[in-house]
């Protein structure tokens, strides 16, 4: 089965200051590990960057840079994106076309948004999903914790697998590829 890896808008902005996602060292160093023993494995690596018109993640400005402490290779891909789907106008399937890449591991930020849609639109698409259940993060959002939202995300994608594609949610030392 061939696997690729999406490591989702692990950017400067998101990982410190006003947007610091929960436990962001924690996942950092979790999907530092999940890419470090993909690329061993000969997985292909997605680094996938969210950028805006203006603001903290305007393409180029420090915010949109991936996060310090990210560790990436030169082999690593790279697709940019406006959405919160990373499929949406960008070029990631044709990249990683379904007939090609059964299984896609996902991780990255943020666990409500552009984890989920990209998440969400893959299993759409036919790809066999795996979520690192430990390597996502998000922000409190005023009235839920970034802790709770994890959680139930976790527990609403588990429970998503379908006839066409299966989602597994697991911890990230679990992963196999």
């Amino acid at each position: 089965m061939t696997t690729a890896l999406l490591i989702i808008d692990v950017q400067q902005a998101l990982c410190s200051g006003e947007y610091e996602c929960f436990e962001i060292g924690r996942v950092i160093n979790t999907i530092n590990d999940l890419s470090a023993r993909a690329r061993k494995a000969g997985v292909p690596v997605v680094l996938i960057q969210h950028e805006e018109e203006d603001g903290l993640l305007k393409h180029g400005v420090p915010g949109w840079q991936l996060a310090e402490g990210l560790q990436t290779s030169p082999e690593d891909h790279r697709v940019r994106k406006t959405t919160g789907d990373s499929f949406y106008q960008t070029n990631l399937q044709r990249l990683l076309p379904v007939e090609d890449f059964e299984r896609l591991v996902i991780c990255g930020l943020q666990t409500d948004y552009c984890v989920n849609a990209t998440l969400r639109q893959a299993h759409q698409l036919g790809y066999d999903v795996v979520l690192a259940a430990d390597a996502h993060s998000t922000v409190d959002n005023g009235n839920v914790t970034a802790e709770d939202i994890i959680t139930q995300h976790n527990k609403d994608w588990a429970d998503l697998s379908g006839s066409v594609a299966r989602i597994d949610v697991v911890p990230a030392a679990e992963i196999r590829f």
